[in-house]
């Protein structure tokens, strides 16, 4: 009862609250650009659910969008706003327009991609056709899949591979990368985690 109550109370105090004051939504650290039916329940839900646990804002399109959001925009928004891009390769991305889209869009806007090539080589990255994506598509899809086939990235096995390494590792790699980035003097308004460590003991 008192359980049920607190959540009650604790609703009405947030509804009140945003109501009274507007509130500023907090700036993207990293965009996961992924194919769903192949990585959503794995690689990038929990590097997803990591980045949040290190005080991090992560954007994930089944975590961060509800009904009635506007796919387009708010996607393409997010990549815009991000600071780095993290994309998961798998056996099925080449397959989605939307991963090529979102794949071209941060690399177009400049924006630092780390590759993850999960059970999959960066060699192995389907050529596309016009069967995948419009013609007019073709060119910028091809120039973001070469450049991310020739960034250093890292490979994962998701049957034989070490989850908690591969965990640790990637969070790593983000958090350097979010560090260089504020070095090279972008405002934060979120203090950084100095170190992955001390979350994954």
């Amino acid at each position: 009862m008192e359980r049920a109550l607190a959540k009650h109370l604790g609703r009405k105090l947030l509804v009140s609250r945003s109501l009274a004051q507007p509130v500023v939504a907090r700036p993207v650290d990293v965009f996961i650009n992924h194919r769903s039916i192949d990585t959503k329940r794995t690689v990038a839900g929990l590097l997803y659910d990591h980045f949040i646990r290190l005080n991090l804002h992560p954007f994930l399109d089944s975590k961060n969008m509800k009904p009635g959001d506007k796919l387009f925009h708010h996607i393409d928004s997010s990549i815009r706003a991000c600071k780095i891009g993290v994309a998961v390769f798998s056996p099925t991305y080449c397959r989605s327009y939307f991963c090529l889209h979102e794949l071209a869009l941060l690399m177009e806007c400049k924006k630092k991609v780390i590759p993850i090539f999960c059970d999959i080589k960066p060699s192995e990255l389907l050529d596309l056709d016009h069967r995948i994506c419009p013609a007019k598509d073709l060119l910028r899809f091809r120039r973001a899949l070469e450049e991310a086939k020739y960034t250093v990235g890292l490979t994962f096995d998701s049957s034989h591979g070490d989850w908690s390494d591969f965990l640790r590792s990637a969070s790593d790699i983000v958090v350097k990368s979010l560090i260089e980035l504020e070095a090279e003097g972008s405002s934060r308004s979120f203090p950084l985690p100095t170190s992955t460590t001390s979350y994954l003991s």
